[in-house]
């Protein structure tokens, strides 16, 4: 069970990182649909497949546009968009308005309120939860085989959140850490994370495996998030595994 990383970057892109996205072949699943969407060309393998968003902010939906390019060049006939219903209505409204983008790619939308809490994705099964962030938005813990998977972004990582205890368990987290440290005011301001409220409150959490993301675009050296040695910090924290997400970065995820 493979995870693409074809977008690691909140916001906006940058030289080395595009925005949010994620592709798991295995489950014919993508995580958001930032700029970073356009990579998956070359994994379209069937003739559909689903895209859960965390919210409709620009750098999470504007890879949607892009669905029109591959079902001219591949096999895909047909994408699913799972989304909150004021997320959707909002992209549909503004972002293939005539004006903007007056051709629409052959998306089936679904509602998650209309789901309920917990639905179907093919073999996987999804759970979706609120998080904190401007305009809100929401995660998602995700169960197949080989697959056990939390993706969390666009929140705070306050221990005090509720969706901890929505991931208790998960074999791997996906979490968002736009800034490091010395960003900690504006993490606050904006509805972000920074490095050491995600490390601490998922330890709290008992996270073994840990990846961060969402990484702040303008944070351009070998250490965004100001980790230092990953083994050490992994070790200090209790995790067992600790990655910093980079573009084109594949990762096994199987479960354990």
């Amino acid at each position: 069970m493979k995870l693409y990383c074809l977008g690691t970057a909140g916001y906006h892109p940058s030289s080395t990182r595009h925005t949010s996205c994620y592709f798991i072949p295995e489950a014919n699943l993508m995580l958001d649909a930032g700029s970073g969407m356009f990579r998956v060309q070359s994994l379209i393998d069937s003739d559909e497949f689903s895209i859960v968003l965390s919210h409709a902010h620009l750098d999470h939906i504007l890879g949607l546009t892009f669905l029109l390019d591959f079902v001219a060049v591949t096999s895909l006939k047909k994408v699913h968009v799972y989304g909150e219903r004021a997320k959707i209505q909002s992209i549909q409204k503004h972002l293939f308005a005539e004006a903007i983008f007056p051709v629409l790619p052959p998306i089936e939308w679904h509602i998650l309120e209309d789901l309920g809490s917990e639905f179907w994705i093919g073999e996987t099964h999804c759970r979706w939860f609120p998080l904190e962030h401007p305009g809100g938005s929401v995660g998602y813990r995700f169960m197949g085989k080989d697959l056990s998977l939390a993706y969390v972004t666009d929140t705070t990582a306050s221990p005090e959140s509720s969706y901890w205890r929505e991931i208790q368990g998960v074999d791997w987290l996906l979490h968002e850490c736009n800034f490091s440290d010395e960003w900690i005011e504006l993490a606050i301001k904006t509805g972000h994370s920074w490095t050491t409220g995600v490390l601490e409150s998922a330890t709290k959490a008992g996270v073994q495996r840990l990846i961060l993301t969402h990484i702040n675009p303008l944070a351009a050296n070998s250490d965004p998030l100001g980790l230092g040695d990953l083994n050490e910090k992994a070790a200090s924290h209790d995790l067992q595994e600790l990655i910093v997400a980079s573009d084109s970065l594949i990762l096994d995820i199987s479960s354990l």
